[in-house]
Formats: structure tokens, C-alpha cells, sequence
């Protein structure tokens, strides 16, 4: 009995144990060029699409002390803490999918200025699963790090980057969903500025929680294609 109870306690802590957080793009420290987010102790997840932490999940309003130089065409790698992963199960078997946005600093205002709100915000990555036993898996699983490539087109300036790690092992019912979110400032340079984004979307705004990429059975999706949440993804 006392072995059942002990088991039981065991279980319940690893499903109630902290899961991520993305501190920092590699080469910097942690929430120096990344706005800190109000799970940066907890790494709690955002479960409320319609939320305005659904944007950066920021712990407070304003920007954070640094700006990081990027190059377009280049890569930028975010770090996470710790690695992405899940407890009970999840950590085996990737139930999670990963996406990156970025946004247009207005004219006229820095990065640090910027709040990210209005249609602002264009995809620039999203990963597919593999499917297999009516099962998908996503390749972001484990990983300690993540890297996305800044498109070649874009015009010079500030931009927030914004990761998104959605874990979907209890998104069979609508608010099931859970997002691990933060938002970089950066300056982007050596552009061409010959391609304008489109399919802009604000946050909250992109998303509705009975998406099909987000309220889904991932344990058996009837050999489904999965279908991503928010905009297509802005290519040159």
C-alpha cells in the first residue's frame, strides 16, 4: 500500500514539474536581448489563446536591455531551458510542434519601444511531424537548442523574433493546448529588401483554440495530416 501511494505521489510530481523556457539566443545571456517571461520560474505554459500572453508571455510591459545583431540570411539560435521535453511520457515521444514569427519594428521606434501589438507578425518557420501508428512526432523534441534561418529578403532593421513551442499531449479538448513562448529583440542587417511579408497576424488574434492544430488527439489522428496553426510561412 504504502509502495501504491509512494508510486502515485511519484507520478503526480513529474506531471506537475516544470517543463521550458526559452532565456536566450545563443551567444548572449539569459533575458539580455529576450524579454522575460512571467514563467521564468516556474516555466509554466500559456494555455489562453485569447490572452495578451499569447504575444511574448512577458512578466512585465517594456522591452528588455539589449538588441542582438543579426545577419539576413543568416541563422539565429535560441537556447532553452531546459532541454524541450515533457514529463509522463512526452519526452519519448515529441507530442510538441515549433514555430517562429517575426515582426516589423514601426518607424520611428526601436526594438525595446515595441510591444508587438497589431497585424504585424509573419511566420518564418514551422515544423512538420512524422505520423506513424495513427501517432505523430515532432523533431524539436529533446533538444537543447534551436535554430531558425532570417530570410534574405527582408528589409533592414528591428524586428522582435518570437519562438513558439506548443506541447499538444492534452490538446484533445479546446484550452488543452500549451504554449512556451518568448520574444527577441534584434536588428537585422544586410537585407535586400526586395520581398515585402505577408499574412500578417497580431497575437492574440492568430489563433482559436478549436484549431485543428490545436485541439487534436496526437495518440491517434487517424493517419491525418496535421494541419499548423496561424499563417503560412513567408518565403522569398
Amino acid at each position: 500500500m504504502k509502495a501504491t501511494t509512494a508510486f502515485a505521489l511519484l507520478v503526480a510530481g513529474a506531471r506537475a514539474a516544470p517543463h521550458y523556457t526559452f532565456p536566450n539566443l545563443a551567444g548572449t545571456s539569459a533575458w539580455s536581448s529576450v524579454r522575460q517571461t512571467a514563467n521564468f520560474q516556474s516555466n509554466g505554459p500559456v494555455t489562453d489563446v485569447n490572452s495578451e500572453a499569447i504575444r511574448c508571455y512577458q512578466r512585465a510591459p517594456g522591452g528588455a536591455p539589449d538588441t542582438t545583431q543579426v545577419k539576413a540570411g543568416g541563422q539565429i539560435t535560441w537556447v532553452a531551458n531546459p532541454n524541450i521535453y515533457h514529463p509522463g511520457g512526452c519526452m519519448l515521444t515529441g507530442f510538441d510542434t515549433l514555430s517562429a514569427y517575426m515582426a516589423k519594428v514601426p518607424s520611428g521606434m526601436t526594438a525595446a519601444d515595441f510591444d508587438g501589438s497589431g497585424q504585424v507578425w509573419f511566420k518564418v518557420y514551422q515544423d512538420m511531424p512524422t505520423s506513424s501508428g495513427g501517432q505523430y512526432t515532432w523533431p524539436s523534441n529533446g533538444k537543447a537548442q534551436v535554430s531558425f534561418t532570417v530570410p534574405q529578403c527582408l528589409a533592414d532593421g528591428d524586428y522582435l523574433f518570437r519562438i513558439e513551442h506548443v506541447a499538444l499531449h492534452s490538446a484533445s479538448a479546446a484550452g488543452g493546448a500549451q504554449f512556451y513562448i518568448s520574444c527577441a529583440q534584434i536588428h537585422v542587417s544586410g537585407g535586400s529588401g526586395s520581398a515585402q511579408p505577408k499574412d500578417l497576424v497580431s497575437f492574440p488574434g492568430a489563433y482559436k483554440a478549436t484549431d485543428p492544430g490545436l485541439m487534436i488527439n496526437i495518440y491517434n489522428n487517424g493517419g491525418k495530416a496535421y494541419q499548423p496553426a496561424g499563417p503560412s510561412v513567408f518565403t522569398c
